[in-house]
């Protein structure tokens, strides 16, 4: 029995990027579950035999081979005998880069059977082999590493390029789930650079078929088509979320949202950005009634989270909100107890409204 720190871990520490955020995923040749279980271990996976360690907790997962047969990335058949090999084990996985593994019992020494290490040196983002093709995920996973290392200069291999736009051609990526799509989807949208999950999903032709309704031909409006999104001054990915499809119809976020299985804070947010995007840059040029019904469809006086939020993303697109926040604050501090109870309702309403006129008179 043998054990390997393989994948990110091993491919981060080459980068020198110092990220204690990294998990780190082991390989054990040479056993079996039943002796994995003898040495303490708690087995999760189904599919396939995926352990905990009993101390660090910590994923460590019996060499596997992998046969395809079925669509999707659980149309697979494993194989995790004691006679795979650590070489074969790695065969299976999606980059090079990704399979590089690391003997740390014996002075770290390294096992790239790929040649992994020379295309991280190169910034290559290129397949292992043709059972790349296999798993739909691999086409979001591409993507996702050249927004991550789009600061390192990686680009995605001209081989493993061909490779996905026929799996999208063959129609493999349509059986990519909703939740795997979101969850790739979120991590590069917490990069500084997501632009480059876009661009890559766009050039392979994977885009459109995996956020329908959305096309490509929508953001033709940009010079820089999705490097709108880069070096934005927020890590958040919900926000990013919302300036991506902030010149988006409503109805069309509103299917691609139920596509994707969105989380409510996610849906509601980006709805409301697209929807007010227009009115809160013409702001000051709004009749009273027509801020009194944004305040209230927005409902920024309950919500107070939400409407932070929604003004954050306005702001990322250097939109001035101050006026918007100045009159938040002043339908906020509303004494209610010192108004007409006798419909305490409509008396809100005419103090609000009141309030908000005020505040345009002033302006003036």
């Amino acid at each position: 029995m043998k054990v390997y720190l393989v994948g990110g871990a091993v491919r981060d520490r080459l980068l020198d990027i110092a990220n204690d955020n990294t998990e780190k995923d082991w390989v054990v040749v040479g056993s079996s579950s039943d002796e994995m279980l003898d040495l303490g271990y708690r087995q999760v996976g189904k599919e396939f035999p995926v352990f905990l360690h009993p101390g660090t907790q910590e994923e460590y997962a019996l060499a596997r081979l992998e046969r395809k047969v079925g669509k999707g990335y659980k149309g697979f058949e494993f194989d995790t005998s004691s006679e795979v090999t650590l070489e074969q084990d790695l065969s299976r996985r999606d980059l090079t880069i990704n399979a590089i593994a690391q003997d740390i019992r014996n002075n770290d020494e390294l096992f790239d059977p790929f040649n992994g290490q020379e295309d991280l040196n190169k910034g290559l983002l290129k397949h292992v082999s043709s059972a790349f093709s296999e798993d739909p995920v691999r086409v979001l996973r591409v993507a996702r590493f050249a927004a991550r290392f789009k600061s390192f200069g990686f680009k995605v291999a001209h081989t493993t390029h061909k490779l996905m736009k026929d799996m999208v051609l063959s129609g493999e990526v349509d059986a990519l789930t909703p939740e795997r799509v979101f969850k790739e989807l979120e991590k590069s949208l917490s990069y500084a650079t997501p632009s480059a999950f876009f661009k890559v999903l766009s050039a392979c032709n994977a885009y459109d078929r995996v956020f329908a309704p959305l096309s490509t031909q929508s953001h033709q409006s940009h010079s820089n088509k999705f490097e709108f999104l880069d070096d934005l001054n927020t890590h958040q990915a919900h926000l990013k979320f919302c300036i991506w499809l902030i010149n988006e119809q409503v109805d069309d976020i509103d299917q691609l949202c139920q596509r994707l299985k969105c989380p409510k804070q996610y849906e509601q947010l980006v709805k409301l950005s697209a929807q007010f995007y227009g009115f809160v840059k013409s702001f000051n040029g709004q009749t009273a009634d027509s801020i009194y019904e944004f305040f209230a469809k927005t409902d920024a006086l309950r919500r107070k989270d939400r409407f932070e939020d929604l003004l954050k993303v306005y702001q990322l697109l250097s939109v001035d909100v101050t006026g918007i926040n100045k009159l938040k604050n002043l339908l906020g501090a509303i004494d209610v107890a010192s108004l007409d109870k006798t419909n305490i309702a409509e008396a809100i309403v005419n103090e609000k409204k009141s309030i908000i006129e005020l505040s345009l008179n002033t302006a003036q």
